[in-house]
């Protein structure tokens, strides 16, 4: 068998790769995406859009969506994929529940999508800010949609059960690699602790859903094995996505994986049982959430595709 890569951002042998041409994005443009960046400008709120150097921000927010990030900009963990800041965060905004709530009515969302850094410093793990946010967010938009990606909280089941209590559609928790690259990937998480999380959910009766990043080195075995057990714990909706190096000082990519691995890895995923599945290079997490929120809705395109496929 092949011996498998280790990947490290100082690693001599990976320099880094030009861009394919199905990774090309547009500029964002428009009176929609200027509507929501002034929005987030004077609400004070952060986005993942622009922490994480999301290539879709320009279609997202020129759709009238963004993806707001709480608990400040500053993260608790390095991991070694992740664009956003790490150090000591400041100190917990109560207000900032409120605030997010308020943005989301005013953009008139119909699908909202809510995101945060680590706070580990924090013995509740930032789960009472989380439950504040998503109870102001459904009190002040009764119909809209809401999507948490949430961290792991260390899986203390007292932090994440605060989650289930305020009851979002769908709560998002992402791998983002598989088992044996997890430790340089997410340096301070553990890849089954993860896969613990989104059963835990699961069986507190949430929608769950959960995503991968390819490129890092991992094999295709790897990736149809994580697949597995995530379908184990009956995960309903699953993202794949290209890696994208954020600076110099991040990991590697190792590859550029072609939009029809991706397409291959989708199929496997439906006959796996997920309920949607997103592959593509430039998906990203919240790339059209609001289609995750409607259990079958995949899967059942899917199998209206294979049926037109069959000759009689």
């Amino acid at each position: 068998m092949q011996e498998l890569p280790i990947i490290s951002n100082t690693d001599p042998v990976t320099p880094r790769i030009k861009k394919p041409d199905w990774l090309r994005v547009k500029l964002p443009i428009g009176e929609s995406y200027k509507h929501v960046r002034n929005l987030v400008d004077t609400h004070k709120l952060h986005t993942i859009c622009e922490s994480g150097n999301c290539p879709n921000m320009g279609e997202c927010w020129g759709a009238g969506t963004a993806t707001f990030m709480i608990l400040g900009n500053i993260c608790t963990r390095s991991c070694g994929f992740c664009a956003v800041a790490t150090g000591r965060p400041e100190a917990v905004d109560w207000d900032e529940p409120q605030r997010v709530a308020e943005a989301i009515h005013l953009m008139k969302v119909k699908h909202a999508v809510i995101t945060s850094v680590d706070r580990d410093e924090i013995k509740d793990g930032g789960s009472i800010i989380w439950y504040n946010t998503i109870k102001a967010v459904k009190a002040l938009n009764a119909y809209t949609t809401l999507e948490t990606l949430i961290p792991d909280f260390k899986g203390q089941a007292e932090n994440i059960q605060r989650i289930i209590d305020a009851a979002p559609e769908v709560v998002s928790h992402n791998i983002e690699t598989v088992e044996r690259l997890s430790k340089q990937v997410r340096i301070q998480a553990k890849y089954r602790r993860s896969i613990e999380v989104l059963r835990i959910l699961k069986e507190g009766g949430m929608r769950t859903k959960t995503g991968m990043m390819l490129g890092l080195g991992e094999s295709k075995e790897e990736i149809i094995q994580s697949m597995e057990d995530l379908a184990a714990v009956n995960v309903d909706v699953l993202t794949l996505g290209q890696y994208l190096q954020p600076t110099a000082k991040h990991l590697p990519v190792h590859r550029f994986v072609h939009p029809d691995e991706f397409a291959e890895l989708r199929e496997i995923g439906y006959e796996l049982g997920f309920d949607y599945v997103e592959s593509g290079p430039l998906v990203r997490s919240s790339y059209h959430s609001e289609k995750h929120v409607f259990e079958g809705y995949g899967r059942k395109k899917w199998m209206d595709e294979k049926k037109e496929m069959i000759v009689v």
